[in-house]
């Protein structure tokens, strides 16, 4: 057996094909770890969207799969439960580093140390080993490289979002851009192996953050069945949409970067022969009740301001068992982020039929093809957005063609279960490289007999 990826010398190649003869151990135990995401948090909300889902999708993955997950994140409310039991194998476990409290991830750092004595903590009260450790954002990403040197079990790491890309936007760079920028920088270098959502990131990290590392493009994936288990027919029933009304809906936190002033403002300009033939569905931000983030009171000042109050409808953060109906109601789902690595709303809309338009940035022109799955448009130009919206406004029948076409690529690109098990190999054969690591050392040190 040779090995171009290990690159090993003959006897460490010797080692390997003993490690990987053996059979795979399915309970193996993974530490996934998302400091501020945490995956039983609620979506939509500040701080909540797709790495929180990501993490929990993936676990439940991988316990399907007869492995064994614990989830960990950050606690944010004293009345939070300390462990959450998802499945057989799958559970989150949220460690207490500073005040239990909720705080922007921003403000996050100079808590990780206790986070990690508080992982190290829980791991030695339980009797556990971890065989390996995925960490999520560079937050975590940070936990992670402290967890591995420690222990000394391989690392995986997703970015997520990556900080050079997004301070490139920016005029003012955040207090802490310079320690994000030099982990993430880190976890490049360091790590056993960083998982790019698509080719664009991969690019991103090879230009802005390092030549070296090991990469390996694998996508997000969705929960295909859940989100093609609707009808048309039904979703608008269910949602009490006028039969002639044709609903432009936007899924996601509200966040500067998503656009939402981008599709708010494009929504404006469309043509007046179109008037009272759309609503705009805004679903996320603070629950029913609950106080509106600044974005989204922005927003609402915005839609009022533009005299769309009437056609504007903000549902407020929506549980994931109801999601399903909005995406299958929708005659398009509108991305109009100016930054998204990969773009999961791209792909459950796409699971559900539904056309998409994005804008032409990160993943997203990965997940959706211009003019076969959707429409590709510039970020930050309402313009080219209110040309592609009426665009599906004026022609139903291309929407429900791309929505088709979008389910088939949902189907064979993007299942649970075919990315869990990309990730599940990866997480193996770094498991044995490390044996392999482990046993070279032994060796070398005549602790072992060859």
């Amino acid at each position: 057996m040779t090995s171009k990826l290990f690159r090993l010398p003959n006897w460490e190649t010797e080692i390997l094909e003993r490690s990987l003869s053996t059979p795979i151990v399915p309970q193996h135990r993974y530490a996934l770890i998302s400091v501020h995401g945490d995956p039983s948090a609620q979506l939509g909300k500040d701080g909540a969207g797709g790495q929180n889902l990501y993490v929990k999708s993936l676990g439940l993955s991988l316990a399907k799969r007869g492995c064994q997950v614990d989830m960990f994140t950050r606690r944010e409310d004293a009345d939070q439960p300390a462990i959450i039991q998802h499945a057989n194998g799958c559970r989150t476990i949220r460690l207490t580093a500073g005040p239990t409290e909720f705080i922007h991830r921003d403000d996050l750092f100079p808590y990780l140390p206790e986070f990690v004595e508080a992982w190290l903590d829980f791991q030695k009260q339980n009797g556990l080993i971890y065989d390996l450790i995925h960490s999520n954002y560079w937050l975590s990403g940070w936990v992670g490289m402290q967890l591995r040197s420690r222990l000394n079990i391989p690392q995986v790491h997703t970015y997520h979002s990556v900080g050079a890309v997004k301070y490139k936007a920016m005029n003012a760079l955040p207090e802490i851009a310079l320690s994000r920028l030099g982990v993430e920088w880190a976890c490049l270098e360091q790590t056993d192996c960083v998982i790019a959502t698509s080719p664009q990131e991969k690019n991103d990290l090879r230009e802005l953050v390092s030549e070296h590392g090991q990469i390996q493009i694998i996508p997000c994936s969705v929960d295909i069945d859940h989100f093609s288990k609707v009808d048309q027919a039904s979703a608008r029933q269910q949602l009490g949409l006028a039969k002639h009304k044709k609903m432009i809906l936007y899924v996601g936190r509200f966040d500067e970067r998503k656009g939402i002033e981008t599709l708010v403002r494009a929504c404006a300009q469309l043509p007046s022969e179109l008037k009272d033939q759309w609503q705009l569905y805004l679903v996320g931000g603070s629950r029913k009740g609950g106080v509106d983030t600044e974005e989204q009171q922005r927003i609402r000042s915005l839609v009022t301001e533009l005299g769309l109050d009437a056609v504007t409808t903000f549902t407020g953060a929506i549980a994931q068992s109801e999601l399903p109906a909005y995406y299958a109601a929708a005659n398009m789902c509108v991305i109009p982020s100016y930054y998204e690595p990969f773009g999961l709303v791209a792909i459950e809309a796409m699971a559900a039929g539904t056309a998409v338009i994005a804008s032409k940035v990160g993943g997203l022109q990965e997940t959706v093809l211009d003019g076969e799955t959707g429409l590709l448009v510039p970020i930050r130009n309402p313009e080219a957005l209110a040309e592609a919206i009426a665009k599906l406004l004026n022609d139903p029948q291309s929407a429900q063609i791309m929505g088709a076409a979008g389910a088939r690529r949902s189907h064979s690109h993007y299942s649970q279960s075919a990315v869990a098990e990309k990730i599940h190999l990866l997480y193996e054969s770094l498991i044995a490289k490390n044996r392999v690591s482990q046993s070279a050392k032994q060796l070398s040190l005549g602790l072992v007999s060859a």
